[in-house]
């Protein structure tokens, strides 16, 4: 069909073009004058006028022979296109249309006959669910599926794990030893994650603490007021209460300084020490735990009455809400991080005191230190030592004359069980400053006998004695209850037991939470006005002795604390970083050249100019180094620049501090700190990192320029290049001083001798040196030939050396006729600089070298002089700013200041200024005692 269709159209197209060509040629003849034959009569016959017009055809075509080709009119040109569009227009239908109907009938039949083909799929609608019941099959498919695949997963995954243990042969001594490695890593960081909470925290209560004085400040230019500050009177008990935070950081050996008195509260592990001590507090506010040690720090506990319930920590100044759960929640959670954080080195208790201030309506005014508890056994998880550790502890504290020692001991365990009555018995045999407290005693009214409960009430069961006999209940075994219910509960006991109310058991002052605290708190403050004149008195002979001593020692100095001295170093070193900016440019100029030459030097010699020197003519040198230099200012050239300019700023603001050394004021004590400071700060810094890619297209542009252009700069290049290949030559002296040994005069001098080897070397570098004489232009390669040479001439001679030790001796020497040549090229090229400029690269002396060693120095110069400008205005402030960061923290660690700054002179006046800081509060504390009297 389609070519029937193909057939008709050319056809059509040919009656077309006939058609067209006759039009045009009647408009051609007319409009170009030409007449055809006179038309004659029909009855001459239609022949002759046929033949008429093929003759003007033709003629129309070939054109006129008698007047030339003429060039065809416009309307013929038009006439033409028309004909080319209506032929390509006809030809794309027919074949479109051609197409699409053949393609459809022959598509047409064969889908019919695939169709036919096909089997019967009716049976299948019948089979298959439709609608809502297709839909929950579906759904029942899919998760029949996903319970199929976890099974298949838990499957691998054990089988996985056996098969790894069988594999790995793992033991039980190898499962041990990697938990225990575990178990290390674990504690490990633990200890970083508790270190950095601990930094954060103190940072985040610095800013509340600015924050709060910036408010004030703004609150006081808002009201545009002038007000006074106003000196807050401080109760009795917080004085007394700084006067102990002070004396535990001068004393912890507990010597005669500090006999001050304090409530000891000591017990068995989950004996309920914890529970009196929050009962008397009237707050939960310490971390439980079932049957785990949760205390292992002592804990300082003030009490003082006041119109809020509220706690605080004496390095805090956030207050804790005690009536509001949320608060309580965080005031437990902060105690128990600090405990951990106390904990150090795998340990299980610390001595590290945590203090804390409880203030309250109807609260006792008084100090009370809750130690851990006794234990008898340890546990795995603790530390070999722990035991131990906590018996010095508890003796250490109860070891105060002057401390009340508060015994608890659970009423429903047997007595005989009790750890902590043998310990308080050896500290207070007499009992002057014991109160025993008995806990759990609505356990122990269902457990014990009662008998035996009056016995230990009335002090007749254990041989230890007591000030005073009190039994308490200090819950019903439930967390979520609160104080006031358990003081509530702790009432109706007593009120309602059989046991303590039989008459002749107990007085009723002995029993409740509250006649406890009674009754510790008036012993506390009788305590406390017997001995506080002692002690003052005690620490203004300290005060007087050791000022004598400071006198006697440093009579023309101040008495400096680590403070005082820290905050004077930290002034001295951050003067030294702004004296890195006054330093002149030419310095600086001369400081970075001369260690980027130091850092650029060998790889300049080894890499680039003597591979290009010696590749044997000038065209292949110049094409070496430009390809050398161009990699190396890609790749390595701007890090050893960045490298460079950073050990130059640390050389030079080292020389700084060094001369700071020898001013006649200087203060030798800041030594150490100021080294330790400046060393970290040093390896925080780090330059820039953009300053690299900067460097790198400043290089290149640079080493792209190959014409030295003045005199000067030559002749700055031929010294520059001489300089460098001394440098050189001395070096390689060394190595052959050291590979042939001394001279003759030495060797006479000085009673030396060569050895076997340094006299196998003297005989091979005498045939190299043949080699050299004979040929000055050597390549630096020998050949196999004059290796052989080499090797049968020291043969005479009974010298036997292989190829490969002629060849280590061939490198030094070769090297410094190398050089020899070098420095002679380079004072011929002096005095050539006018034969170059004329010249150019044809000049008769090679002066490429020359024109190396000035793009080398050009390059040298302009990344100083960036590196300059780099130190200047961005480095010096940045390693300014490392200083800081690194002076901040050392100001927070007392540790480390106490190790970078230490010696008689710091430590003398430490102790100094803690004793006047003491005396100063004991007066204080002594004035307001007795004004409340």
């Amino acid at each position: 069909m389609l070519r029937i269709y193909q057939n008709t159209y050319r056809r059509t197209a040919r009656k077309a073009v006939v058609y067209s060509t006759k039009v045009a040629c009647c408009n051609h003849s007319t409009l170009c004058g030409i007449t055809s034959h006179p038309r004659r009569p029909r009855d001459a016959g239609s022949s002759s006028s046929n033949g008429s017009h093929q003759r003007h055809e033709e003629f129309l075509l070939a054109g006129n022979p008698a007047r030339g080709w003429q060039m065809p009119p416009p309307s013929r040109g038009y006439g033409m296109l028309v004909v080319r569009i209506l032929r390509g227009a006809l030809k794309l239908r027919y074949l479109v249309l051609g197409g699409a109907i053949g393609g459809g009938v022959s598509l047409s039949k064969k889908y019919e006959d695939w169709k036919d083909g096909l089997p019967d799929f009716k049976w299948l609608e019948d089979a298959m669910p439709q609608g809502e019941r297709w839909s929950q099959f579906s759904r029942n498919l899919i998760e029949v599926g996903s319970l199929v695949k976890n099974a298949i997963d838990v499957a691998k995954d054990d089988l996985k794990a056996k098969t790894t243990v069988a594999a790995l042969g793992i033991t039980t001594d190898e499962s041990r030893k990697k938990y225990e490695k575990l178990q290390s890593q674990v504690e490990t960081l633990q200890t970083e994650i508790m270190n950095v909470q601990i930094k954060y925290q103190k940072e985040l209560e610095k800013m509340e603490k600015e924050n709060r004085e910036l408010r004030q400040q703004y609150l006081i230019l808002k009201t545009n007021k002038k007000t006074t500050a106003k000196k807050i009177k401080k109760s009795l008990i917080d004085m007394y209460s700084e006067v102990l935070d002070e004396l535990s950081g001068y004393d912890t050996g507990y010597t005669m300084a500090d006999h001050l008195p304090r409530v000891v509260v000591v017990g068995d592990q989950s004996s309920g020490k914890t529970s009196v001590l929050e009962s008397i507090a009237k707050a939960r506010i310490f971390p439980r735990g079932s049957g785990e040690m949760m205390t292992r720090a002592p804990v300082k506990v003030t009490l003082a009455e006041g119109p809020y319930h509220v706690a605080q920590f004496r390095d805090s100044d956030r207050e804790y809400d005690l009536t509001k759960e949320s608060d309580l929640q965080d005031l437990r959670r902060d105690v128990e991080f600090r405990m951990k954080a106390s904990v150090r080195g795998g340990k299980t208790v610390s001595n590290e005191v945590i203090a804390m201030t409880v203030k309250g309506p109807g609260l006792q005014r008084m100090v009370l230190v809750d130690l851990p508890g006794i234990i008898s056994t340890m546990t795995v998880d603790m530390a070999s030592d722990t035991k131990d550790s906590i018996h010095q502890m508890t003796k250490h504290y109860m070891s105060n004359p002057n401390a009340i020692i508060l015994c608890i001991q659970d009423g429903s365990v047997d007595a005989e069980r009790s750890n902590v009555t043998d310990l308080v018995m050896q500290c207070d045999p007499l009992g002057r400053r014991t109160i025993f407290v008995l806990t759990k005693v609505d356990l122990a009214e269902e457990l014990a006998d009662p008998d035996r409960i009056r016995k230990i009430l009335s002090g007749k069961l254990f041989p230890m004695k007591a000030l005073g006999y009190y039994a308490v209940v200090t819950g019903r075994g439930r967390k979520d209850d609160s104080i006031d219910a358990i003081r509530q509960y702790e009432e109706d006991f007593f009120k309602n037991s059989k046991l303590f109310h039989r008459r002749g058991v107990i007085m009723p002052h002995q029993v409740t939470s509250r006649n406890l605290s009674l009754a510790v708190s008036d012993r506390f403050w009788k305590m406390v006005r017997e001995t506080i004149e002692q002690q003052a008195d005690a620490f203004k002979a300290t005060r007087f002795n050791l000022e004598t001593e400071w006198k006697n020692n440093f009579p023309r100095l101040r008495e400096s604390g680590r403070d005082e001295l820290f905050d004077k170093a930290k002034g001295e070193i951050l003067d030294e970083v702004v004296t890195l900016s006054q330093i002149s440019a030419k310095k600086w100029d001369d400081a970075l050249n001369t260690k980027l030459w130091e850092k650029l030097s060998n790889y300049v010699f080894e890499t680039i100019y003597l591979p290009a020197a010696q590749s044997g003519s000038q065209n292949s040198f110049n094409t070496m180094v430009d390809i050398k230099l161009r990699q190396w200012a890609e790749q390595a050239l701007p890090a050893k620049s960045v490298e460079a300019g950073w050990e130059a700023l640390q050389q030079e603001f080292i020389s700084l501090m060094e001369r700071s050394k020898k001013a006649q004021d200087h203060d030798g004590i800041f030594d150490q700190l100021k080294s330790a400071v400046v060393d970290e700060a040093i390896r925080r810094h780090s330059w820039e990192d953009k300053a690299i890619d900067m460097l790198r297209v400043i290089q290149l542009n640079t080493l792209e320029d190959r014409f030295v252009h003045d005199k000067q700069e030559w002749d700055s290049a031929v010294k520059f290049l001489e300089t460098s290949v001394n440098a050189k030559l001395v070096q390689t002296e060394e190595t052959l001083a050291q590979m042939f040994g001394p001279g003759q005069l030495r060797r006479f001098t000085h009673w030396q001798y060569l050895t076997q080897d340094q006299q196998k070397r003297r005989s091979v570098k005498n045939e190299l040196d043949k080699i050299l004489k004979n040929d000055t232009k050597h390549l630096p390669t020998l050949t196999h030939d004059e290796l052989t040479t080499v090797r049968k001439n020291l043969q005479r001679d009974n010298v036997d050396v292989d190829t490969d030790y002629i060849r280590q001796t061939w490198f030094p020497v070769y090297r410094k006729h190398f050089l020899q040549q070098a420095l002679q090229r380079a004072k011929d090229c002096r005095k050539a600089y006018y034969l170059y400029t004329q010249q150019g690269a044809e000049c008769e002396i090679s002066c490429s070298d020359v024109v190396l060693f000035w793009r080398i120095q050009q390059v040298i110069k302009i990344t100083g002089n960036a590196l300059r400008q780099q130190v200047i205005n961005r480095e010096a402030r940045r390693l300014d700013k490392e200083i800081k960061a690194v002076l901040d923290e050392f100001s927070d660690d007392e540790e480390k200041k106490g190790y970078l700054l230490t010696g008689k002179r710091v430590l003398l006046a430490e102790e100094l200024i803690k004793v006047r800081q003491i005396q100063e509060k004991l007066e204080e504390f002594i004035n307001s005692l007795n004004q409340e009297k």
